[in-house]
């Protein structure tokens, strides 16, 4: 199989099922920007490979899940309207994210103050992450004939790397930088 085909060179592309779209349209936007996050996710966690941290390989696992579950995200948003895909965001897919960052809360500083993103290059990358994620659920909300629990599991997701960045930052050493009231 040749990775280029050459199809998407005047400005289309395919959605699943072969439907073509223009590439500027608002379901391309959306899991593109999916992608996006899911491939950030992946640098951020590149950051910790070497490192050795209790509840490490937890960690990857619950991230292998996540990376997973983005994919099936992009891969609802490039199915047309009234087409199924094999695999769909389950309501169980969000329980578990929200069981995972209440764990992963429990063990961290409460927030007094809004924290700015960075940190360890882990904890940075996935603050970037959730920014991503943001956009890609902006433009899910655009792309309005989605399965509902895509919007919910995208929102989940950014709580969710919200968490993990503080996380990894504190099992990495890293002071989180406080926005004082002074400085604003």
């Amino acid at each position: 199989m040749k990775i280029y085909t050459k199809t998407g060179d005047k400005g289309e592309t395919s959605l699943i099922y072969g439907e073509r779209v223009p590439k500027n349209d608002i379901r391309v936007e959306a899991y593109g920007t999916c992608d996006e996050a899911n491939s950030q996710i992946g640098l951020a966690l590149s950051y910790v490979a070497a490192a050795h941290f209790d509840g490490k390989e937890e960690w990857e696992h619950i991230f292998h899940k996540i990376q997973t579950w983005l994919f099936h995200v992009g891969a609802e948003l490039a199915t047309p309207k009234g087409k199924k895909v094999g695999w769909s965001i389950e309501e169980a897919h969000i329980n578990e994210m929200e069981k995972q960052i209440d764990a992963w809360d429990k063990q961290l500083e409460p927030l007094r103050n809004f924290i700015l993103p960075g940190g360890h290059p882990a904890g940075a990358g996935l603050h970037v992450a959730r920014t991503i994620v943001r956009r890609a659920e902006r433009s899910t909300t655009m792309a309005n004939d989605t399965n509902p629990l895509v919007l919910s599991f995208l929102n989940r997701l950014s709580d969710f790397l919200f968490v993990a960045a503080r996380f990894i930052n504190y099992h990495m050493g890293e002071k989180e930088s406080v926005l004082h009231q002074s400085e604003k």
